[in-house]
């Protein structure tokens, strides 16, 4: 059987792990095994994490919205039910940034409804 070296394949693997972890403290940006330990649970917490982000805008949204209209005198739940009653399609996105940017024009939505 020919011999085969090995050195600069895995030279190229483990600098290219030790690249990816570039920034991390201690052990887990200068040792291998280590830093593939570290890659493996930072693929894992960024999966999971832009699964939640989505939620985390959501409740975002639904505060701004409830804070713009407790001055208008009703609240989120009563306000958003009226919606569904009605019909209205608008979503939570786009009535958190007209309460925001634009409350005169959010505060004329809410009086037609």
């Amino acid at each position: 059987m020919t011999r085969v070296k090995r050195g600069v394949t895995k030279l190229k693997r483990r600098k290219n792990t030790l690249a990816q972890t570039k920034g991390y403290r201690f052990g887990r940006s200068t040792k291998e095994a280590m830093a593939r330990d570290a890659i493996r649970h930072a693929g894992a917490y960024a999966f999971a994490h832009r699964k939640d982000k989505k939620g985390d805008r959501r409740t975002l949204w639904q505060t701004k919205i409830n804070a713009s209209i407790r001055p208008l005198g009703t609240t989120y739940s009563k306000f958003m039910g009226s919606l569904k009653k009605k019909g209205i399609l608008v979503d939570r996105k786009i009535l958190a940034a007209l309460a925001e940017n634009k409350p005169e024009t959010f505060a004329r939505f809410v009086k037609s409804i």
